[in-house]
Parts: structure tokens; sequence; C-alpha cells
């Protein structure tokens, strides 16, 4: 702890030290909505705000929004539960952006206007947007002008279009693992008109055992620009087949990190895009904004576990509470392993038609004598999701994987079931932000939204899961911001944001019929929205030294979430359900600083996390080892929040002495965390743990370069997520008399990649 105090201490020191140059700097500017078109500068905006170009995606390697994002932004983390590097949970200041549903999702992403947050249940697959074809991101503090979901925060992407990008150029690589990849991407424009176009290919053979990944990604931008007017047509698909089995217990990581628990755990993802959004410009200071979308997801996944299922009396199979299990005709399943080891097969498809749009205006021109911004604007943003999962019944292999054809199991009661559901998401929002600058120092920013969201869900099997849920919620926020000096600004801000149930939490948020962890949906009780109040304080600044250019920021904030929901466990293993669990507090601090001096550059940042509970709990953590005999545990308030390390450091180097020739080298630290299913705070934490990752270029000709490098370069062996395991019901023959519970998702190791790119 002394050392992450006087770390923070020689930042600030170094801050205010630096402060005191005064020098003509550049002015940055930020998305003011969710809508391209609009800019904002930062100086204006009352929280911390990040971002980030192409240049920095690529600084590692081969572009990448998650690499970028974990290895250069202050406050965020990537926590690997699906055990898959393009399925990673990422967290900001204690909030969620996952592509799992069964997760609580506290922050908003968006890419050119259209809001990537699933419509079933605000999962956000990372994997279908082409990296490659990123213009820039923009990571911001909790502002209600984005919506649902910004809890704490917002991604905002702008992709690549003909007029900013012009040119031909493809790259191909090779890493460990049997990873091969290519990629292209080509722009052009007259002045007028213009076309973008880029397309990844991607296999990766995985380095832990069964967890292939394969990735096709196609973006294209059509841009017209007349005086005035700007008009684009975005075009997106993806095909990726991804892999990821999850955490391993771990007596079986000390023999084998490769190794996983139960298999076969896949997700299958198709999605794609139309995107129609323009900007104009009606009159001096009055410009109008706007897009249209539609959108689809096909998503199939496909869980292998072992199962609770066991022989019982007269050759059947029943569940754990005796509960005899039956197939599709209501007959009872025989023991047809005659004593063996059973494995389900949790299966699901879910068909998403996501659409919608959005229109706003800002105007620029001077109130009673002062200079105002003024920003307002209606969304809207519907979905229509069909739902359905099975699970199959079959035997456990030696290795732990499903085999056999598989029996469909029916239990009339509904503990296990077919699931047949379609659900209707409607989201209306109105908008509101307004900045007037009482001085050239000082800014006044005000802005609101209000939210109305409907969800409808219609049973198609039965009437379970019927119901109809309706949310209003009106955010608002103030802030200031003062420049101390021309290189200095001071500001705080205080903001509301909400987020509705989704239909996937609905639909699984009975005690009494809880759902598998593959998302199966029981029962339709009622949940109440989440709702949260942060405030911001911070300082920021950008110092010209001669040839040295500094920027650096410094925040601390609190967040107070009330009724937030969580996927708790159920007595019944492997099964859990939605439910609100009261009020939680994410509160810390971010510090940050970025030198730029050619041919140097470098970064560092430090960022404080204390996740807490403020709601007394008891919950079920049957596998939990500090349960009391009933398995359960009592959570107390300040108790931590689990998946979320409290500190983290990132420093990163580069170094481009010419033309020819840069290299690059990142290390990021981050401490232990608590375990899913710990929420007591009885276990102990994840290991912490340093990566450093370092990259290099080298131009051979005037159109080509070769690049590579080494991820993990020390090969550490480390954890980013942890949970429990029921390890006394799965034999395991690397370890038959396993007895310790605790599960770990293992993180990569020592990985090397070289490749070539060429740019005509």
């Amino acid at each position: 702890m002394k050392f992450f105090s006087g770390l923070g201490t020689s930042v600030c020191s170094a801050l205010l030290l630096a402060s005191v140059a005064r020098a003509e700097v550049e002015t940055v500017v930020v998305t003011g909505s969710a809508l391209p078109g609009t800019s904002l500068d930062t100086d204006d905006v009352p929280v911390n705000v990040q971002t980030f170009s192409s240049d920095d995606l690529v600084r590692l390697g081969p572009a990448s929004i998650l690499r970028g994002l974990d290895s250069m932004a202050s406050g965020i983390s990537l926590s690997e539960a699906q055990g898959n590097p393009f399925q990673p949970n990422l967290f900001y200041r204690g909030f969620e952006a996952s592509p799992l549903s069964g997760d609580a999702q506290g922050l908003a992403v968006y890419v050119d206007g259209v809001r990537l947050n699933q419509p079933f249940g605000d999962a956000v697959n990372w994997d279908v947007i082409p990296d490659i074809a990123i213009e820039r991101l923009t990571l911001e503090g909790s502002n209600p002008v984005f919506g649902m979901n910004a809890l704490g925060g917002s991604v905002s992407v702008r992709m690549k279009d003909g007029f900013a990008w012009q040119g031909t150029e493809a790259e191909a690589y090779a890493a460990s693992h049997g990873r091969t990849a290519g990629a292209v991407q080509f722009g052009q424009n007259d002045g007028t008109t213009s076309l973008y176009v880029a397309g990844t290919l991607l296999t990766d053979s995985g380095w832990r055992d069964h967890s292939p990944s394969h990735l096709a990604q196609a973006f294209a931008d059509f841009g017209w620009q007349v005086r005035g007017m700007e008009l684009h047509l975005d075009l997106a698909g993806t095909s990726n087949a991804l892999t990821g089995n999850g955490t391993s217990p771990v007596q079986l990581l000390a023999v084998d990190r490769s190794a996983v628990f139960t298999f076969p755990d896949k997700t299958d993802n198709r999605y794609g895009l139309a995107n129609l959004f323009g900007d104009v410009q009606l009159e001096p200071g009055l410009a109008l904004q706007g897009n249209v979308y539609v959108s689809h997801l096909g998503q199939r996944t496909k869980n292998g576990d072992a199962s609770e299922v066991a022989p019982c009396n007269s050759g059947e199979l029943c569940l754990e509470d005796e509960t005899i299990v039956t197939d599709r005709t209501g007959n009872p399943i025989p023991d047809f392993l005659d004593g063996g080891s059973y494995a389900q097969l949790n299966q699901t498809s879910t068909d998403t038609l996501g659409f919608g749009g959005s229109v706003q205006a800002s105007l620029q021109q001077q109130v009673f004598g002062f200079e105002n911004q003024l920003i307002a604007g209606l969304a809207y943003d519907a979905g229509r999701a069909d739902f359905e999962a099975q699970s199959d019944l079959g035997g456990l292999s030696l290795d732990r994987g499903f085999i056999g054809q598989g029996i469909t199991i029916d239990i009339a009661s509904g503990e296990i079931a077919p699931v047949k559901v379609q659900s209707d998401n409607d989201y209306f929002g109105a908008y509101a932000a307004d900045i007037l600058k009482l001085s050239p120092r000082l800014s006044l920013n005000l802005s609101a939204r209000f939210n109305y969201a409907h969800i409808r869900l219609d049973d198609q099997l039965g009437t379970a899961l019927n119901g109809s849920h309706e949310f209003t919620h009106f955010n608002p926020a103030a802030g200031m911001t003062y420049k101390v000096l021309p290189e200095a600004t001071l500001y705080m801000g205080y903001a509301q944001a909400n987020r509705a149930p989704t239909p996937a939490e609905f639909s699984c948020a009975d005690e009494n019929a809880p759902c598998s962890l593959t998302n199966f949906f029981v029962a339709d009780p009622p949940l109440k929205q989440v709702t949260a109040q942060t405030i911001d304080a911070g300082a920021r600044g950008t110092i010209q030294i001669e040839a040295a250019t500094l920027r650096w920021h410094g925040e601390v904030y609190r967040t107070e979430t009330a009724d937030d929901i969580m996927f708790v466990a159920s007595p019944i293993t492997g099964r859990a359900f939605f439910r609100n669990i009261g009020t939680t507090r994410r509160q810390g601090l971010d510090l940050g600083a970025e030198v730029t001096s050619a041919p140097w550059f470098s970064s560092l940042s430090y960022a404080y996390t204390d996740a807490t509970f403020q709601t007394a709990l008891t919950l079920d953590s049957p596998d939990n080892p500090r349960a009391d005999d009933g398995g359960q545990i009592h959570v107390k308030p300040s108790d931590s929040l689990p998946s979320i390390p409290q500190h983290l450091v990132k420093l990163n180097f580069g170094y481009q002495p010419s033309e020819v020739w840069s290299v690059s080298a990142s290390a990021r630290y981050a401490s232990g965390q608590f375990l899913r299913g710990d929420e007591s705070n009885l276990n102990p934490q994840t290991r912490p743990y340093t990566v450093v990752d370092i990259a290099a270029n080298y131009r051979l000709m005037e159109h080509w370069e070769v690049f590579g490098g080494i991820e993990n370069l020390f090969d550490t062996p480390y954890e980013t997520f942890g949970t429990f395991s029921p390890v006394g019901d799965v034999p395991m023959v690397e370890v038959p008399n396993a007895d310790n519970p605790r599960s770990l998702s293992p993180g990569a190791p020592l990985t090397v990649f070289a490749g070539l790119r060429g740019r005509l």
C-alpha cells in the first residue's frame, strides 16, 4: 500500500510542478453525444475523458480495441470469465460491459451512433467490431446523454471513412498457439464521395485445450459531402465462432494450465448492421445530426457441463431433490449409462433484430452576451428477439467433454425444460446538454435525459414467461469547469443514470425456479430498475515544454447505485437467478500522465477502485468452502464486489528514432480480486500480477514493413477471474482426489507474433 501512496504522491507532484509552465496548447475535442458530428472542447466537459486514435490501437501489434484499452486506458481492466480473448468482460470504475447476458451491464457502448448493447440482455459483443476499421474511441465518465446503461460511463467508437483515410493497406501475421490472421483496408475520395472498406480473417487454435476460434469481419463506409452537408452509410458483417471453456479448478491448473474443466463452451455470432447517419449545417452555428439503423444478431451457444442428474430408484434418473428426470414425451429417462457420469449440453439460440434512430440539433450562439453551446435530441432503440433453449443429457468423457447424441430433458415442473420466448424492447430518450461559458475560464455544464423503457415477454410454449413492464426515469447532470491556468483545468460534476431490467433478467428472476448459468428462463417476477448517482471532481491539462508535450489528469469519484441487479446462485447446483441486491458503491481515484517528445513517447496511469456492497445480504453459494452449513454466505456492508481489482497501474513506452523503425513496450499491474461466489470476502483473492508486452516495426522498403512482438514477455502465470466449481462431483483423472473448489481463468502465456504490412 505504501508503494501506491508514494506513486500517487509522485504523480500529483509532477503534474502540479509541470502545470506552472505556460505555452500554447493543442485543443482536444470529444464527441458531444453518441452521434457523430458534434464536438466539444474537453476543457468544457466536467468528467474524465480519455481518447484513443487508431495509432494507439496498433502500438503493440495488429489493431485491437481490447488490447489498446487494457494497456493504455486508466481504470480499465479485462476479466476473461469465458476464457476466450475475444469475449472478455471489460470493467471501468467497477462497472461492466460484457458479452455475457448474465452480467450486470453498467457501461453504454456505441459505434457510429448505434447502441451496441444488445436488446435481449444489454450484452456487448466486442468481437463484432472490426478493429482495423476503428478511427478513434472515447471513454467517458457517467453522462446521462448516453442513455441506458451509462451508470459508470460510456465507450463511443468512431469508424474510418474515405474522407479521413485514404490508400490501400494489407497485413498478415502469425502467432504462437496456432493463430494466423490477415486484414486489408482501402479508402479513397474525390472530394464529394468517398469509399472505405476493410476486412479481417483470423483463425486461432487457442493455447488452452479444446479452444479454437475463427473470426471473419467486414466493414464498408460510403460517404457523400457537399457544402454544409455530410452523409454516410455504414455496412458491417461478422461471422465468428468463439470457444472459451471458462475456469479450471486450481488443482487442475497446477498440473496443466492449458487444461479445461468441462467442454465444449462455444458461441457462434452472426452479426449484420446497416447504419445511415449524417450531419447538415443549416446556418452558421446551427447543425442537425441524425441516424437510422437496423441490425441482426444470430447467436448460438453450446455449453457442456457435468450434470446433477444421477441414478435413483427403479433404474431412473433424478435431480438432487429426487425429482424424476423426463424426456419430451413425459417418460422417465432411464439410467442409460449404468451408473456412469452424466453430462448436459445446454444449447441456446437467440435471433435479435435491432433497429432505431436518433436526431439532434446543436446550436452555438451567444446567450445574454455569453458563449453558449446547446445540444438537444431524441433517440429510439428497439429490439425484437426470439430465444430458444434446451438441455440435452449425455455422458461425460474422461477429459470431461460431453459425448453422445443427447436426450432432451423436459421436466413438467419446469426445473429443466425447453424454453421458447419472444421479447420486445422499446427504449425512448429525450435529452439536452448545454455549455454556458460564463467567462473565458469558467464554464457551466447542464444536461438531462428522460428515459422510457417498455419490455414485453411472450412465452411460445405456455404462459409462465408472459409479462409486460414499463420504466421511466429522469436523469439530470450539472457541472462546472474552471481554467486555473491556460494549461490546467479544474472540474466537478454530478450526474444520474439508469438502466431497465432486460428480458434476460426478467425471465430468470424467480428464486423458486432458477435458471442454469447458460440463461435458461423459467419465470417473470418483477425487478426494479437500477439507478446511479455520481459525483466527480478532478483536474487535467496539456502543457508544451519546448519539444515535449505533457497531458495529464487526476480525478476522484463516487457512484452510489440503488437497486443493483445481480445474478446470484441458487441452492440447486449450477443454477442461479437475477435479483435486486440493494445499494452498491464504486468510488476511487484516477491519475494519469502522457509525455510525447520525439522520438519518445511514455505514459503512466494509476487507478484505485473501491467497489463495495452497501446492503446486507444472505446469498446461496453451495460450492463456497466458507459457506455456512446451509450453503449460504452473509454479505456485510463494505464487503467488496467480486471480479474487480482494487489497484491498476499501467506504464507505456515508445521509441521511434526514424521513419524506418520503432519499438514499444507496455507493463500493467493488477491487484487481486475476490472470486465470484465469494461476495462475503472470506476466501483468498486471486494473486496480483504484472504482465509486460513488447513490439517493434521495421520498414523494409518504402511501402513495406515487418512487425512483431511478444505478449507476456516473462511468461507470468496469472489469473483474471475466479469462482468455485463442484470438483467433488466431476471426476478428474489428472487430480483424482481434488477437493479445492477454487476455480480460476488463467491468462495467456508467452506469445510471439510476427507479420508483414504493406501500404500503397
